[in-house]
Order: C-alpha cells, then sequence, then structure tokens
C-alpha cells in the first residue's frame, strides 16, 4: 500500500510539475507573438 501511495504523489507531482512548464512555454510564445505584433506595427 505504501508503495501504491508513494507512486501517486510523485506521479501527480511530476504532473504538476509539467503542467506549469507547459503554460510558462504558452505564455513565452505569447509574448513573443506581442512583441512580433509590436515591431510590424
Amino acid at each position: 500500500m505504501r508503495k501504491i501511495l508513494a507512486s501517486l504523489i510523485i506521479s501527480s507531482t511530476l504532473m504538476l510539475a509539467a503542467c506549469n512548464t507547459v503554460q510558462g512555454v504558452g505564455q513565452d510564445i505569447e509574448s513573443v507573438g506581442r512583441a512580433g505584433e509590436d515591431a510590424i506595427n
């Protein structure tokens, strides 16, 4: 039972970290798009 609980905690931590990373990449791409639009205008 402890092994299952430890596995669940580790996997949920990794999934949360991955979500934050993907969100950060999305924000970076969005800021690059805004900068490109500002440069064009």
